[in-house]
């Protein structure tokens, strides 16, 4: 009996060294950098007491480089499972405190298993990323064990969500594992991620940059939009991670789940019958609409502070989770440009792959004129959004607003391009052009040959805007199916939404399409 109680306590004394990573000392400097260690992000994270850790025993096959007289229990990640409001989720969180949370081939096969259990199981993977990234150490093994986290990656991808947390450094190849998830989140001044750190850039550049100048979370919040979310702390990632899976369903086969709601279906919102200005010219904000149609005024925002002449983000139409597109009048005019459709097309295509409905809000002059945006090839950028609409079966509910002209028209979920429910606001003007530029193309000729040019040009302005610029010609023809008073805007949404919840429609057989990248 004895023999047996011995062996007990090794084991508990076991669990107790692999707890503690890479030691004492290692979790107090993580500490004092501001960090938490791996298993407190995991206990932040999930619902108490429900973390089942994976693999604990596991340890480095390396003897390159002394490193058989370098092992800790566990190498440097923390795998399981656990629920998120009651909810199985799949995670890995990376171990800084054990040889700089560096990539071992031994790493790699344990988020490898979680990763494939997650696949077997229908539900979300959250990766905690800190990092110094592959363990030179190791060579090639460390190289391949990132290609096997990217495959899977790659065949999870809209199939079960993925998030990637950064919460310290992420560099070189382990880059690219966050940049094939669905969402990443960077934390201020704590985490950085880039193919080439500061050094090599100096060696072959010349170019003087740091470390958060080149990688930093406001970088890739606002420049790259390699993020989707900066916060400001490792606290606050943690809450908006388990804020956005509240949004997801858990896999491609499941509805996002029902929030309960006490906002009534049929709240009218009178400010927004006198939000739309006079002056076609003037900006007014789109926030102040999107606050104003949704559940208890609740949006959590994506990607907001890249492209700011599109809003995406997440909310809630009588509980049920819905995706937001709108284009922001303040930023722009709300013009789309290369960037904004590129936010907007992976928006649209999660939402899609996850059985989300789209809901969305149109005000747009056109695409952004100019040498730049068309050199940086702002047509095949154009046609990801186009596509991303196209391709999409959810439900896909449209309000337009005030302007959708010419191309920009179609893009922003058009009736042809299969939107479901499409309504205007009786501001809407919606046309190939906008009046003055349709005029100076229709009436140059009678303008150049009359006695006051500028006068033929405004009264045919005039004219054009009245016969044209306004939603009922469109309604005419049926590409608008009604036009509604905008303070029961968010009626007749819910309402459309609830007609279109048994929605069935399906894509030609193919083995994959080849979307405009």
């Amino acid at each position: 009996m004895s023999n047996q109680l011995d062996k007990v306590r090794e084991l508990i004394e076991l669990r107790a060294q692999a707890r503690l990573g890479g030691g004492e000392k290692a979790i107090e400097k993580q500490h004092a950098q501001g960090k938490y260690t791996a298993r407190e992000r995991i206990a932040m994270l999930v619902d108490e007491g429900s973390f089942e850790e994976l693999d604990m025993f596991v340890e480095h096959r390396c003897s390159n480089f002394g490193m058989e007289k370098k092992k800790f229990l566990g190498d440097g990640v923390v795998t399981g499972y656990g629920t998120i409001e009651g909810r199985l989720v799949y995670l890995f969180a990376q171990d800084f405190t054990v040889i700089g949370g560096s990539l071992s081939e031994s790493m790699a096969q344990k988020i490898c298993k979680v990763m494939d259990l997650a696949m077997l199981m229908g539900a979300p993977i959250v990766g905690l990323n800190d990092s110094g990234g592959a363990r030179i150490q190791e060579g090639i093994n460390a190289l391949a064990g990132y290609a096997e986290i990217f495959q899977r990656n790659i065949l999870a991808s809209g199939v079960v969500p993925q998030i990637s947390g950064i919460f310290g450094p992420c560099a070189g190849g382990a880059v690219y594992s966050p940049a094939l998830t669905d969402f990443t989140i960077m934390a201020k001044g704590m985490s950085y991620m880039f193919l080439t750190g500061p050094k090599v850039v100096k060696t072959v550049t010349g170019e003087d940059v740091t470390q958060e100048q080149l990688g930093g979370a406001e970088v890739h919040a606002r420049r790259s939009g390699v993020t989707h979310f900066a916060v400001e702390s490792g606290d606050e990632g943690i809450v908006l991670i388990r804020k956005l899976l509240g949004f997801l369903p858990q896999n491609n086969l499941e509805e996002a789940p029902f929030r309960p709601t006490n906002d009534p279906i049929d709240r009218l919102e009178d400010s927004l019958n006198e939000i739309i200005p006079d002056s076609p010219n003037k900006p007014y904000d789109m926030y102040e609409v999107i606050s104003s149609i949704v559940d208890d005024g609740e949006f959590l925002e994506v990607h907001a502070n890249y492209a700011q002449n599109i809003i995406v983000g997440f909310a809630h139409f009588n509980g049920r989770s819905v995706g937001i597109v709108a284009n922001q009048p303040k930023t722009l005019a709300g013009v789309l440009d290369i960037n904004a459709s590129r936010k907007a097309a992976r928006f649209v295509r999660f939402c899609d792959a996850f059985n989300i409905p789209l809901v969305t809000l149109v005000d747009v002059p056109g695409f952004l004129p100019g040498t730049g945006q068309e050199y940086g090839g702002v047509i095949v950028h154009g046609a990801k959004l186009l596509y991303a609409y196209g391709e999409a079966t959810v439900p896909k509910v449209t309000v337009t607003l005030r302007k959708s002209y010419g191309g920009a028209h179609i893009v922003m979920s058009c009736k042809q391009l299969r939107g479901d429910m499409n309504y205007a606001w009786p501001t809407a003007e919606i046309a190939v052009m906008g009046g003055a530029g349709a005029v100076e193309v229709l009436y140059a000729k009678e303008a150049k040959e009359s006695d006051d040019p500028a006068k033929v040009l405004a009264d045919k302005e005039a004219e054009y805007t009245k016969a044209f610029a306004n939603p009922y010609n469109a309604a005419k023809y049926g590409y608008i199916d009604d036009v509604i008073e905008p303070r029961n805007t968010r009626f007749r949404v819910i309402r459309a939404l609830q007609q279109l919840s048994t929605k069935k429609q399906t894509n030609p057989a193919k083995k994959h399409d080849n979307l405009p990248l």
